[in-house]
């Protein structure tokens, strides 16, 4: 059964209340923990429908449902595979970004800017407004 809710404040018994505009608007849109040591995998996600590792610490999201432009707010992170070790994501440095796909690059920092480098973990996440 489809549906549509119409309704301007969420109320929570003991919480309080919210203005729905804070879930629509301020919900992530798209989360994604993905690998790229290896085998190119999901780990686990939301609204991403697939990942292509396109290089050397580099994969492309692809998103299933659409965002509403490519001015959406990106976030990225990797964590460290040891004590000493650092990976950043850097989201987006020039390859593609468009409503419905993404590029992130990962690389290696430890005392300096280092080489791109296939992580174990990515973890992106976007916000924005949908399509």
């Amino acid at each position: 059964m489809a549906g549509t809710i119409v309704a301007d404040t969420l109320t929570h018994s003991t919480a309080g209340s919210i203005a729905t505009n804070y879930v629509v608007e301020g919900s992530a849109k798209v989360w994604a923990n993905n690998e790229i040591s290896g085998a190119a995998s999901v780990l686990d996600s939301f609204n991403q429908s697939s990942i292509s590792d396109d290089a050397e610490g580099k994969l492309t999201m692809s998103f299933s449902n659409a965002m509403n432009s490519a001015y959406y707010s990106r976030v990225g992170m990797s964590p460290s595979a040891s004590g000493s070790t650092i990976y950043a994501s850097v989201v987006q440095t020039g390859g593609t970004i468009s409503t419905t796909q993404l590029q992130v690059y990962f690389v290696y920092v430890n005392s300096g800017f280092g080489a791109w480098f296939d992580v174990p973990h990515s973890g992106v996440t976007i916000n924005g407004d949908l399509a």
